[in-house]
């Protein structure tokens, strides 16, 4: 007799219902693999490269290079101390101030002798 107000259940085939190794939950999950791969080689890793150029040029100025501070201030380096994170800045004719390394942005140009031959 079939009761209006109760549906009949039936059972899942076992094998249908998948086993270690589903292919499609996998394929489910291979497009935000996929974003993640992109992200990985066109936002990632070139901003990585760029942040240990920009470490190395902050690691090896020199007297006569010329920089751009986060602060938007050019200037020209006068002396560097490899003991300090402090670097001695011309911005303008007798006017100098010292600048911390990490501040700097961009090395311009590097014409001149070592900041350290005197």
């Amino acid at each position: 007799m079939n009761n209006i107000l109760f549906s009949t259940a039936y059972a899942a085939d076992a094998g249908a219902a998948g086993g270690a190794f589903n292919s499609a939950a996998l394929m489910q999950y291979a497009p935000i693999v996929l974003v993640f791969i992109v992200f990985y080689f066109l936002l990632i890793r070139p901003q990585q490269k760029r942040q240990r150029e920009l470490r190395e040029q902050q690691g090896n100025l020199r007297r006569g290079d010329r920089i751009l501070t986060a602060g938007g201030i050019l200037g020209t380096v006068q002396n560097t101390r490899e003991d300090s994170q402090e670097v001695d800045v011309e911005i303008a004719p007798g006017v100098k101030v010292k600048v911390i390394r990490s501040t700097i942005t961009n090395v311009l140009s590097r014409e001149g002798k070592a900041a350290n031959d005197s």
